[in-house]
């Protein structure tokens, strides 16, 4: 495996983070909230951040990767979600080949995309009314060996936190 994909792969564990992050402590309703003015929902946005590397996954493994409805249950839903993004990281792994696409495409496209999301869960967080607490991200305990929904607690959250 080269350095590039390396890269990519702790780029995945990191969006696994933050996506946890996000969803940790998630509030009741959190999954049906909706901001208004067709902003997605955090569920349609854990479906479409599936889609979007789902569609990263077709430059190896070639193909289409269909859009996903939300299902009823959000737990499933996030679960798929690690699980694609699990299978594309495995690829990376093991060395199999991009088609089509350089690894600079993928950060740039699907990936920084997905991450964006992870933003928005953030954000729609604080607009539900219970914002994700801050930590300093440059000490979190990304492994890019895992990009599962299992990620470990802030290694360290800010202890004046004076946005909350």
């Amino acid at each position: 495996m080269n350095e590039k994909k390396t890269m990519l792969r702790h780029f995945l564990a990191a969006l696994a983070y933050r996506t946890q992050k996000a969803l940790r402590a998630a509030p009741e309703g959190f999954s049906s909230f909706e901001a208004g003015n067709g902003v997605r929902t955090p569920h349609e946005l854990i479906c479409h951040m599936r889609s979007v590397i789902g569609y990263a996954r077709t430059f190896i493994v070639g193909g289409s990767y269909p859009r996903p409805v939300p299902g009823k249950d959000f737990s499933d839903d996030i679960r798929a979600f690690h699980e694609v993004l699990t299978d594309l990281s495995i690829r990376l792994a093991q060395g199999e080949d991009l088609n089509g696409i350089t690894e600079e495409q993928l950060l740039h496209g699907p990936f920084s995309d997905a991450m964006t999301h992870a933003g928005q869960l953030a954000m729609l967080r604080r607009l539900h009314e219970k914002p994700v607490p801050s930590e300093n991200f440059i000490y979190a305990r990304i492994d890019k060996e895992n990009t599962s929904a299992d990620q470990p607690d802030p290694a360290m959250p800010d202890a004046d936190w004076p946005q909350r």
